[in-house]
């Protein structure tokens, strides 16, 4: 489109679009399944665990949702081209791709270094493997979106008066993947553009998980990091994952849209 043609309209449906999520099954994942399949979108949630996903899938069908559970182990790539090869069996086209796997293998600083390896077979390996069988698929027919979710802790270092002494320092290979999968997406978003596929990142900061939430104290040293005070909910980071996947965002890519309160801003 030459720079002085009308664009059309933006739009923040997705309706009509095919988007595989990888990864979801924990808090975030289900928070963005509801998210993607509520503005419209065919969505196919992915694990490991193909039974564990299919009940949040026949809910969502039960409410007026495309929702479909398939199994996705994101360290062997055959299981990340058969994926690929069902979704475009059964529904022709791929537009969009979340990847929100991540396996914490990793518990602490002086961990062996056989977890660092498993980590990386796992959270760089397979990521790439991934984003590169699905971004191909996306880029055969010329359109496409790529959301990596990475964190505001691949943004900054830790701060280690934020960790009461109940609470587990953060590992190393968290911080290196997520990292790393900030200046992937700056690759991809560079080797996919010319054929219209565009690549960006979420980093969202601290979510608070009612399920197993964190001590008082942390809480207390958390929220005055962040402008906003808090940690977030995971339901608020679905709109920025969204807008990157639909048509409102089509000059957007090779960005990193920090969801964070503000911490990384302070």
């Amino acid at each position: 489109m030459p720079p002085d043609a009308t664009p059309p309209a933006p739009s923040f449906s997705l309706h009509g679009k095919v988007v595989v999520l990888a990864g979801g099954s924990g808090l975030l994942g289900r928070a963005l399944t509801a998210a993607i399949a509520d503005a419209g979108a065919t969505l196919i949630i992915t694990s490991r665990n193909r039974a564990s996903l299919e009940p949040a899938a026949a809910t969502a069908r039960a409410a007026g949702r495309d929702v479909h559970a398939e199994e996705l182990d994101i360290g062997r790539e055959a299981s990340i081209h058969a994926l690929r090869d069902r979704v475009l069996a059964t529904h022709r086209r791929l537009d969009g791709l979340v990847f929100n796997a991540v396996q914490r293998v990793m518990r602490g600083f002086n961990d062996q270094l056989a977890n660092w390896e498993t980590s990386m077979a796992t959270n760089a390996t397979g990521f790439f493997a991934t984003v590169r069988a699905l971004g191909d698929a996306m880029a055969a027919q010329n359109s496409g979106s790529i959301v990596n979710i990475a964190s505001h802790m691949g943004m900054v270092g830790v701060h280690p008066a934020l960790y009461p002494k109940e609470m587990a320092f953060p590992s190393p290979d968290y911080f290196f993947h997520k990292a790393g999968m900030l200046n992937l997406t700056r690759y991809l978003a560079s080797y996919y553009g010319a054929r219209g596929v565009r690549a960006n990142v979420v980093s969202p900061g601290g979510i608070y998980n009612p399920e197993r939430p964190p001590p008082a104290e942390f809480l207390a040293r958390y929220g005055p990091m962040t402008a906003l005070g808090r940690m977030a909910d995971a339901r608020e980071i679905g709109g920025a994952v969204v807008f990157l996947l639909s048509d409102a965002s089509t000059y957007v890519t090779g960005a990193n849209l920090p969801v964070d309160g503000g911490y990384t801003a302070k």
